[in-house]
């Protein structure tokens, strides 16, 4: 029974020496004085303040991509005890002592690193020789803009690590699928591509164009299954099963887990939340929480209540009102109903407040108990400071001709009559008699007489209006829009009939303390959707480039300047690397239309298996570059030359299997082989050469002077540079 212990246990493992050392010198070449600068370098200014707002719990809101690579950043600055305390307020800035560097740098600079060995795994997984995978990983090793942006608090080295383990993953799988399909290896590589391209997603929205094309090559493999007849029906059911659950489910299931843990943190207000809608302010600690807490749930007849547009572009405001009139001529000559101005003001002030009454009764109190309003109700609107009622009718808007001015009524006694009744219409009812509701219902008010209903036109009245933002009456005919939807913000119970009491009122803060939450699904969908549609900057930028300029090589950008030397890091590529790489892409693209034209006419070059190699390096290199490249033409924002890293990997994955099967295929004598070996030893040698010589821009540690900078000019894109020195 014990007769294990007369045999001594014995564990045998397959080291890969090759992995070990490229994995070595990746960690040296990324991690080496890897805290310096100890200074703010480019879009590190913008990352460190979302890792101090994650720090302090505080919500915020990046409108460039998911949470998940903001919380890795901040995982390293909460291991490295980071407490969120510094100002995130110019390039340049020296890092504080309670800031730390090498903490908040580390897993860009870890994620950099492994690309060296992931690079050689993808080429033996493709079923190239040791020699192309370590040509590729000693590319990736020596092209300095991927070492320069991974060295740094930047997301780029992250979003490129997720793409390529999921390229590895998938292709681990796919040759388990050879062997051992549905065995425990299988499984892990699949779902392990699943939830590499839900992080690369989750880290940028780009990321979404390498998920994509992963799934077209699952789909295209999964097709060749299904006609398979080897196979059962429940075989290539299960298959496809097994693909959907883990390459659409498991990742779907992971990009909401980054938003909860992502609002899970961020639970108190912030400088950002003002964007968000009433009720997802409500549910954060502090800011609109502390008004709304406790508010009364059911908007009634005698309700004290301030009205938030739901669009909140340009910028959130809420309906309001003051003594001031419309001019009675225009500028471009248009008169007006000369009646009290309504607006919209993008801050909170007493004059936002509006008393919601029964047309039919003359108290501006809340009976006992309380009336509530329903959707398809009736209502008048009076302005609580002013006690004049809101109003519209048949007179142009000041700005918008062609919709209807809103103001508060002013008897003139002239033959126009008040119109002041509105149909409350809530856009997200359950049913035809649900309540109004504080926060939760969002409402339009459909004028009785016009029909028109109350919208935001967003323009910015002249200095007659003290610039703040128009409302006119649309007709409905015009079609719907968020701008003409509502929300009730502030709401209490008016108390007060006679009107200086309920001015004072008006200006106490409502004493309750009842709270109410929004449910995470409601609040995913709302912020997945504001990160959406929000506008970015597209204001011009002195490094911005376009996407030809990238391929070029045409551009750079400079990151730091040391304020008392000339040392300076710059992300400029190896432009040896550039260059083969583009050239290899035109190379691939020209020998596959070659040999599928022969194939067509039946002239078979490769033998089957090279062909299906060949085809599916150039599915995943070459198209790898593609979907990450192409798709840049057509995006309408600023752009910089690190976009341009995801599908420069990919390219430089392609670049030793076009050498390789130059050298296996076209080059038929042992002497053009050879001759091809040496070139392609001297390509080598010269890249080299090309990253020592950028060395010193690539880590900044070294004063370079005017002639070292002069040398090392690049095009045109030096010339600011050299006139500093």
């Amino acid at each position: 029974m014990l007769g294990f212990l007369e045999r001594p246990v014995v564990v045998t493992a397959d080291i890969n020496l090759n992995v070990v050392a490229l994995t070595a010198v990746g960690l040296l070449s990324r991690l080496w004085q890897l805290a310096y600068p100890r200074a703010v370098v480019f879009d590190e200014v913008y990352y460190g303040q979302y890792i101090s707002f994650y720090m302090k719990r505080i919500f915020f809101l990046d409108g460039s991509g998911p949470p998940f690579g903001h919380m890795l950043l901040a995982l390293g600055g909460y291991l490295g005890g980071f407490d969120g305390n510094f100002l995130w307020n110019r390039i340049g800035a020296e890092y504080s002592s309670n800031v730390p560097v090498w903490s908040l740098r580390l897993l860009p600079a870890l994620t950099g690193a492994l690309l060296v060995p992931m690079a050689y795994q993808i080429l033996l997984e493709l079923g190239f020789s040791h020699c192309a995978a370590t040509g590729a990983a000693l590319l990736i090793l020596i092209e300095n803009a991927l070492i320069t942006q991974a060295r740094l608090m930047l997301l780029e080295s992250v979003l490129i690590f997720f793409n390529l383990l999921a390229v590895l993953s998938y292709l681990k799988f796919a040759n388990s699928q050879k062997q051992r399909p549905f065995s425990l290896r299988w499984w892990f590589w699949l779902t392990l591509t699943g939830m590499a391209c839900s992080c690369a997603v989750g880290v940028k929205y780009v990321g979404v164009f390498t998920y994509l094309l992963v799934l077209a090559v699952a789909g295209v493999h999964a097709w060749h299954l299904i006609g398979d007849r080897t196979l059962s029906h429940v075989r290539v059911l299960c298959h496809l099963l097994a693909r959907a659950a883990a390459l659409l489910v498991v990742p779907a299931l992971m990009y909401l887990s980054f938003f909860y843990v992502h609002l899970t943190l961020l639970c108190r207000s912030g400088p950002h939340d003002q964007i968000m809608s009433s009720a997802f302010q409500a549910s954060l600690e502090g800011g609109l929480a502390r008004i709304t807490q406790g508010q009364p749930l059911e908007v009634a007849y005698g309700s004290q209540v301030t009205l938030k547009n739901v669009f909140g572009k340009p910028v959130p405001c809420w309906l309001h009102s003051h003594q001031s009139t419309y001019p009675m001529i225009y500028e471009n000559g248009r008169g007006s109903s000369h009646q009290q101005q309504v607006t919209c003001y993008p801050f909170k002030d007493v004059n936002n407040w509006w008393i919601v009454k029964d047309p039919g009764r003359h108290p501006l109190v809340v009976s006992s108990p309380p009336r509530p309003v329903r959707h398809g109700d009736v209502v008048q609107l009076v302005h609580g400071m002013t006690t004049r009622f809101l109003n519209t009718h048949d007179v142009a808007a000041p700005l918008s001709p062609h919709s209807q001015e809103v103001s508060c009524y002013v008897d003139y006694n002239i033959s126009m009559p008040s119109q002041n009744l509105w149909r409350l219409d809530i856009v997200n009812r359950e049913s035809d008699t649900e309540v109004w509701k504080t926060i939760l219902s969002e409402v339009r008010l459909v004028h009785v007489n016009t029909s028109a209903v109350l919208k935001l036109s967003g323009a910015h009245l002249p200095d007659w209006g003290f610039r703040q933002l128009e409302v006119v009456g649309e007709k409905l005919s015009r079609g719907y829009h968020e701008s003409m939807v509502w929300n009730v913000e502030e709401h209490r119970y008016g108390k007060s009939q006679e009107q200086k009491e309920r001015e004072l009122e008006l200006h106490s803060p409502a004493q309750m303390d009842v709270s109410r939450n929004l449910s995470f699904m409601a609040r995913f969908l709302e912020l997945q959707w504001r990160m959406l549609t929000v506008k970015s900057d597209d204001s011009e930028h002195k490094y911005s480039s376009s996407p030809l300029d990238w391929v070029t090589l045409d551009t750079s950008i400079a990151y730091w300047l040391h304020p008392r030397t000339s040392a300076q890091i710059h992300l400029l590529g190896n432009v040896v690397i550039w260059a083969s790489a583009g050239l290899a892409t035109a190379v691939y693209a020209l020998l596959f239309f070659w040999y599928l034209l022969r194939r067509r006419r039946c002239i078979r070059d490769l033998p089957e298996d090279c062909w299906l190699r060949w085809v599916l390096a150039g599915a995943l290199c070459a198209g790898g570059w593609a979907v990450n490249y192409l798709p840049f033409f057509l995006m309408e924002k600023t752009l910089f030359l690190y976009h341009y890293l995801p599908a420069l990997t990919f390219q430089i994955l392609l670049l030793p299997v076009v050498l390789q099967h130059v050298a296996d295929h076209l080059c038929r004598s042992p002497l053009l082989r050879s001759v091809f070996g040496s070139l392609v030893v001297a390509w080598y040698s010269c890249a080299c050469h090309v990253f020592n010589t950028l060395r010193p821009l690539t880590y900044g540690d070294k004063s370079l002077s005017p002639g070292e900078l002069r040398a090392l000019r690049w095009k045109d894109s030096w010339d600011i540079l050299i006139r500093k020195y």
